[in-house]
C-alpha cells in the first residue's frame, strides 16, 4: 500500500511539472506567432513601400525625359525629341500629355497616321483633354478626313468654349473643307452624267435622213451636252475670302479652240453642200 502511495504521489509531481511544461511551451508558441505575424505584416507594408517608392520613380524620370523631349523639339531636332518621349511612355503608359506632344511632332514631320494613332491614345486615356481633341482635328485634317476633324473640334469646342481659336479658326476652316468636298463630289458626279449623256445620246440612236432638219437638231443637241460637259471640266471648286464655296470656270487655252455651242445657223445638211 505504502509503495503504491509512493508512486501515486511521484505520479502526480510527474504530472503536474509536464502540464507545466507544456503550458510554458504554448505560451512560447504563441507568442511566436503573434511575433511572426507581426513579421508579416511588416513584409506586405515593406512591399507596398517599395512599390509606391518605384511609381514615384517612374513618374519622376518620365516628367524629365517629357521635358527634355520638349527642349529638343523647339530646337527642331524632332526624332530625337519622339525618341525621349516614347522613353517616357514606356514608365508612364497612361500619360495622355506625352501622346498628345508626340501626336503634334508627327504632325510636323507628315508622319500623317501616327499622328492620328497618338492623338487618339491621348483622349482615350483623358476623354475631357480639349486639347488632345484639338491636335486630334488637325491630324485628321492632314489625312483627308474632313468629317472626322469636325466632329473632333465640335468635341473641343463643347469642352472648352472659351478657346476662341478652336471655333474661329480650327472648327471654321474643318467646316470650309467640308463644304468644298461636298461641292467637289457634287461636280464629279455632274461631269460624269454630262459624259454619259454625250456617249449615250438618243440622237445618236436613231437614223436619219441627211437633207432634214432633224439631223440639224440632233447636232445641235449633242453639241450642247459636248459644251456642258467641257465646261464642267473646266470648273474648279474654290473658296473665297469669307469662306463661300464658288465654281470658278477657269479660260481656254489660247490658240484653243472655242466651246461656245455652235449655231444652228452654223450646220449645213450634207448633200446641201
Amino acid at each position: 500500500m505504502a509503495s503504491f502511495g509512493w508512486k501515486r504521489k511521484i505520479g502526480e509531481k510527474v504530472s503536474r511539472s509536464a502540464a507545466q511544461q507544456f503550458e510554458a511551451e504554448e505560451e512560447r508558441s504563441e507568442g511566436d506567432s503573434e511575433a511572426a505575424g507581426d513579421e508579416e505584416v511588416d513584409w506586405l507594408h515593406a512591399i507596398k513601400r517599395r512599390k509606391e517608392i518605384l511609381l514615384e520613380d517612374c513618374a519622376a524620370k518620365s516628367g524629365r525625359l517629357k521635358e527634355e523631349g520638349a527642349r529638343l523639339a523647339e530646337e527642331g531636332r524632332h526624332w530625337e525629341a519622339l525618341k525621349k518621349w516614347d522613353e517616357a511612355i514606356q514608365l508612364t503608359p497612361d500619360n495622355s500629355l506625352l501622346y498628345e506632344m508626340k501626336s503634334q511632332v508627327l504632325t510636323i514631320l507628315h508622319e500623317v497616321f501616327p499622328a492620328v494613332k497618338a492623338a487618339e491614345l491621348a483622349v482615350k486615356f483623358k476623354p475631357l483633354f480639349w486639347e488632345g481633341w484639338q491636335t486630334l482635328g488637325r491630324a485628321q485634317l492632314n489625312l483627308g478626313e474632313v468629317d472626322l476633324a469636325v466632329r473632333s473640334f465640335q468635341i473641343a469646342v463643347h469642352l472648352c468654349p472659351s478657346e476662341r481659336s478652336l471655333w474661329q479658326d480650327d472648327l471654321t476652316w474643318a467646316r470650309t473643307l467640308q463644304k468644298q468636298q461636298l461641292a467637289t463630289k457634287e461636280k464629279a458626279r455632274r461631269e460624269e452624267e454630262a459624259k454619259e449623256r454625250i456617249l449615250n445620246a438618243p440622237e445618236l440612236e436613231q437614223d436619219y435622213d441627211f437633207e432634214s432638219d432633224e439631223v440639224l437638231a440632233a447636232c445641235v443637241a449633242v453639241a450642247e451636252r459636248q459644251t456642258q460637259y467641257e465646261e464642267l471640266r473646266r470648273t474648279t471648286v474654290v473658296i473665297d475670302g469669307e469662306g463661300n464655296v464658288q465654281n470658278v470656270v477657269s479660260g481656254g487655252e489660247e490658240g484653243s479652240q472655242s466651246t461656245e455651242t455652235p449655231a444652228k445657223e452654223q450646220f449645213v445638211k450634207a448633200r446641201g453642200l
